[in-house]
């Protein structure tokens, strides 16, 4: 299979049917997230959360809060936590990425969209961006047209690790980008080291010829160049990955190299982003992938989203 000859088509319905929690978080709960004993804010974000909005039940409209902000760098069980009180929430409810919100939004237009989403009691938004301006823009407009509406709302960030204890910069970010109720929305810090321990350069392997070939012996493998791929990905609505991602496990590259244009590196933060949200392995040859990303780049605007992209492609390749 090569992902190269996929041109998948993806409708609005299907964009909102698909607005709920990641495959990996299928069996995620408050009671299966174990909050490492060195890091306390872990355990009080979980009991926070335990007792939702105030006094009224997870989604009621009539809550004290408009939404909670989970503010903490990769690995420390924000996505957990927000899969665990989504599962919690009464009502109509939806769960998705920052990106998946605003395909939506590109797709049916603002109005429609603000029409279809104030249905619904709680939305979950999870690694909201707040390093991409227009986009910020647009779902802030829509999370303060909701929260009008009654719609209640948690989200969560994606600070870098040495970003952490240095001013809360995404919380205090999400609260002025969020005009209005962005202020009301409870910041809750979550600290910690990435549990998936990962995300060093070292542990990302680059194999030979020989090892790809015995890799696409496992069933449902894709099998491409690495220049051909990120090529392909510039043709299509990053919304269309993950459907272009059905039925794989395991996508095989080969010729990996550095990146040098930023909007190619993106795209492939994007890729990786689904493909790590549907549990697919991850092989390759040339470059380890642990150096795809040029120390501009991780010194840069989108740092958050290429440390991220490192950890989860190192996950992926074990």
């Amino acid at each position: 299979m090569r992902l190269i000859d996929l041109y998948p088509e993806v409708s609005a319905q299907e964009m909102l049917a698909e607005l709920v929690p990641p495959r990996e978080f299928l069996e995620a709960s408050f009671n299966s997230y174990i909050p490492d004993a060195s890091f306390p804010s872990q355990s009080s974000a979980r009991e926070r959360l335990l007792r939702g909005f105030g006094s009224s039940a997870i989604g009621r409209r009539d809550a004290r809060i408009p939404g909670f902000y989970l503010d903490g760098g990769f690995g420390v069980g924000k996505t957990h936590l927000l899969v665990s009180l989504y599962r919690e929430a009464s009502g109509r409810k939806l769960f998705g990425s920052f990106l998946a919100y605003t395909s939506l939004i590109g797709a049916l237009g603002f109005a429609e969209s603000l029409k279809l989403l104030k249905r619904y009691d709680f939305i979950a938004i999870d690694e909201f961006e707040l390093d991409d301006p227009g986009n910020t823009m647009i779902l802030s407009r829509l999370i303060n047209e909701l929260g009008a509406a009654g719609v209640r709302f948690a989200a969560t960030s994606n600070t870098p690790p040495e970003a952490l204890g240095d001013g809360r910069f995404a919380a205090e970010n999400f609260q002025r980008e969020i005009l209005g109720i962005g202020a009301s929305f409870e910041i809750i810090s979550i600290d910690g080291e990435d549990y998936r321990h990962r995300h060093l350069e070292s542990s990302i392997a680059s194999l030979t010829e020989e090892e790809l070939k015995r890799s696409l012996e496992t069933e449902g493998c894709s099998m491409d160049d690495f220049n051909s791929l990120i090529k392909h990905l510039g043709t299509l609505h990053p919304a269309k990955y993950h459907k272009m991602l059905e039925g794989v496990n395991r996508v095989c590259l080969s010729a990996v190299r550095v990146f040098d244009d930023q909007a190619d590196a993106l795209r492939f933060v994007a890729f990786i982003d689904r493909a790590y949200e549907n549990q697919i392995q991850l092989r390759a040859t040339g470059l380890t992938l642990s150096e795809v990303f040029p120390q501009r780049m991780l010194d840069g605007a989108y740092q958050k989203k290429y440390r991220r992209a490192l950890s989860r492609m190192a996950s992926m390749s074990e």
